[in-house]
């Protein structure tokens, strides 16, 4: 009898909802200085710009690739002083999520896993190209897929969303 309790148990853990991070690696990393020696002689004072992007693909059944793509861009007046373009990625397992809460766990979810390890990545690469530091300020994953959602959902509604609303 206790075989069969124990059994039963079994299953019903195959079917809770598991998360659980399996790696973290840097897919891609590129730095560009391309008006250096020049650009130290200028005052610093950059204008920085982030561009950052994610995406993510099954790995197999219950693992998932998360990958967060970020680009900066340091102009000094209009001479660029450097690139930094990273591909921090990761593998998540992830089992008896589905649905919106898969979505939301691998748009928002997971890239916040990420992001203190591409920020990382990114100030030390800077510093080694004779920059001062480059902290990012943190980002809130959960509202930039909250706007995503939003608007794919506008973008499939269309006319059909105007309708309603008139």
């Amino acid at each position: 009898m206790a075989e069969n309790q124990q059994g039963a148990a079994g299953s019903d853990n195959q079917n809770q909802p598991q998360f659980a991070l399996q790696r973290i690696y840097v897919k891609d990393l590129s730095f560009e200085s391309p008006n250096s020696p020049l650009v130290f002689q200028d005052q610093w004072k950059p204008q920085v710009n982030l561009d950052l992007n994610t995406s993510h693909n099954k790995v197999s059944d219950n693992q998932y690739e998360v990958v967060l793509s970020l680009t900066v861009t340091a102009k000094v007046g209009e001479k660029v002083a450097y690139i930094v373009e990273i591909q921090q990625a990761g593998v998540f397992m992830v089992q008896g999520i589905e649905g919106p809460q898969l979505g939301q766990m691998l748009g928002a979810y997971c890239p916040t896993i990420l992001f203190p390890y591409a920020r990382e990545s990114i100030d030390g690469i800077v510093n080694k190209g004779s920059f001062p530091a480059l902290m990012l300020a943190p980002v809130n994953f959960d509202a930039i897929y909250a706007q995503a959602l939003k608007r794919k959902q506008e973008e499939g509604e269309g006319t059909g969303k105007e309708e309603q609303t008139h």
